[in-house]
């Protein structure tokens, strides 16, 4: 798990930032050039550039270029490392839930007549 924490850092880094989430969202709709990626967004090309390169650095995005076209799209692969992540703490706090829920129960004189 902690091979994995830089990764996730990273991710949830990138992810921080709502004009990165509304990128990643445009993205998942399928690939796009960079330039019209920038098309709704309130900045300069060369601040959507650097934010791309968050993205990519945290292996959420990857982009390539076919002469002077660079087109960005999603990697859905890198998802899965947050996604365990979660799955790991969703089943922790089941565990907690139920043993509290269980406590609780044995605590009570009768749940059923009362």
């Amino acid at each position: 798990m902690l091979q994995q924490q830089p990764t996730l850092d990273r991710m949830f880094q990138a992810l921080a930032d709502p004009t990165r989430r509304a990128m990643v969202e445009r993205l998942c709709q399928g690939p796009v050039p960079v330039k019209e990626l920038a098309r709704p967004l309130a900045m300069s090309l060369s601040a959507v550039v650097q934010h791309l390169q968050v993205l990519e650095a945290s292996g959420l995005v990857r982009s390539e270029k076919a002469g002077r076209v660079r087109t960005c799209r999603i990697e859905p692969a890198a998802l899965q490392a947050a996604e365990a992540w979660f799955a790991q703490r969703r089943a922790l706090w089941e565990r907690r839930f139920d043993r509290l829920a269980e406590h609780l129960g044995e605590g009570s004189p009768d749940k059923e007549s009362g």
